[in-house]
């Protein structure tokens, strides 16, 4: 006579040793402790691009400015002035979002300077100067674990 399933299961021993459950817990934290830190970097970074492209808009903001006013930066004297050019540039920290601090004009008029601030402190510049050479710079915060290496970007 043939043993039913109900039977062979109650009179067998299967299931798994307690070690070989340690070493899947093992495995699983340190899968974990790989992980972790790569998506904490992962959102370091997304606030730094959200930063780079407030001064990108900036700097664009600023060029508009200048062939609205002859090709001169004058004028520009804060942040609040972009905004008006540029509605989408926040011009106050919050909400997690980056920021424009800086917005000046530089050369007598010649130039220019933009910065934004990312959430996590790291600041990215857009400088142009009157011979029409534009550089991008950013300042690494002591807590960088973003796309902010300190130098040009």
């Amino acid at each position: 006579m043939r043993a039913t399933p109900a039977q062979r299961k109650a009179g067998g021993e299967e299931g798994f040793t307690l070690i070989e459950l340690l070493v899947v817990i093992l495995i699983i934290g340190i899968l974990a402790a790989i992980a972790i830190p790569s998506f904490l970097n992962q959102t370091g970074k997304a606030a730094d691009a959200s930063a780079k492209e407030t001064a990108r808009s900036a700097a664009l903001a600023a060029e508009t400015y200048a062939t609205e006013h002859g090709g001169y930066y004058g004028g520009i004297t804060e942040p609040k002035q972009l905004h008006e050019l540029e509605p989408a540039i926040q011009l106050t920290s919050g909400h997690n979002t980056a920021y424009l601090s800086v917005a000046q004009e530089q050369e007598s008029g010649k130039g220019f300077i933009v910065t934004a601030i990312a959430p996590g402190g790291d600041t990215f510049s857009v400088t142009r100067t009157q011979n029409g050479e534009v550089k991008r710079t950013c300042k690494a915060a002591t807590s960088n674990t973003g796309g902010c290496a300190t130098g040009d970007w």
